[in-house]
């Protein structure tokens, strides 16, 4: 979607029609919208025709491009059709494309931010009849998708949890015990901001879980990723996206500031009640 943007954005600056960029790489009109759509591969090769088309001329541009182009190319490590469905594959990529990912969690600590331990005795519960063959695969596929968090350039991550998130023992007090200190390690990095909604102010949000992802891209809308048992909505329409913003904003506001939620886990993780 990045890459496909880009490429619509320096075809209108250049002047050039679908026509012309179709028959430069000797493919169909179509083809190219949906390339800019971000429905359809592009070749590094293409794009390199494209860029020449477009007059292109400055290196940095053509770099930038050039990469974007390499790593549509690459499959990620967390593509397995026959553990994950497609609507949660399209997720997985616009989540690696993001520059910020907002989100809320009332049960359970975030996928990018669990510990394996912890992501193991969760998978389990979602997972009942699985093969331990499979639940180890599907740990590792979450733990390939968490390295999101340790990338050179990764997204800003900003997750408000409510209180049960770290209360809730999954595993064991061992297993959540191994969890918040990951999960305060993470607290510390300078991308990466949680904030718990304590059980003594306000209630739970108008709605389960969500999540909400911007992109670096100005042609690339934010999305409201919103997770049902058997699928998603991938919601980008103005009015769905203020009232999701305005949600986060709320709990954000009744939350503990990042620096009290690092005291509050610090404490949790002290208890002898843990």
């Amino acid at each position: 979607m990045m890459l496909g943007a880009r490429l619509r954005r320096l075809r209108v600056a250049a002047d050039v029609d679908r026509d012309a960029a179709a028959r430069e790489i000797r493919r169909s009109p179509t083809r190219i919208s949906r390339m800019e759509l971000g429905q359809a591969g592009v070749s590094q090769n293409e794009v390199a025709a494209l860029l020449g088309l477009y007059g292109v001329v400055d290196e940095a541009e053509q770099r930038t491009v050039l990469a974007l182009a390499a790593q549509a190319d690459v499959k990620g490590s967390h593509q397995s059709s026959d553990l994950v469905p497609g609507w949660f594959e399209a997720y997985l990529g616009l989540e690696e494309a993001a520059s910020v990912v907002r989100c809320y969690e009332a049960q359970s600590i975030p996928g990018l931010l669990q510990s394996e331990d912890y992501a193991r005795a969760i998978i389990r519960t979602a997972h009942p009849l699985a093969s331990p063959g499979e639940i180890e695969r599907r740990v590792r596929l979450r733990m390939a998708r968490a390295q999101l968090v340790h990338r050179a350039e990764p997204p800003r991550i900003w997750a408000v949890l409510d209180e049960a998130a770290v209360r809730r023992r999954p595993g064991g007090a061992a297993v959540m015990a191994a969890q918040l200190a990951h999960l305060l390690a993470l607290c510390r990095l300078p991308h990466v901001s949680v904030q718990i909604v304590p059980f003594s102010r306000g209630g739970l949000a108008a709605t389960g879980p969500f999540t909400i992802l911007r992109f670096a891209e100005p042609a690339l809308p934010d999305i409201a990723y919103v997770e049902q048992l058997t699928g998603a909505a991938f919601l980008d329409r103005r009015e769905d996206l203020d009232a999701y913003t305005t949600v986060i904003d709320h709990l954000c506001l009744q939350a503990l500031s990042p620096t009290q939620t690092i005291r509050f886990l610090t404490g949790l993780l002290e208890s002898p009640e843990l």
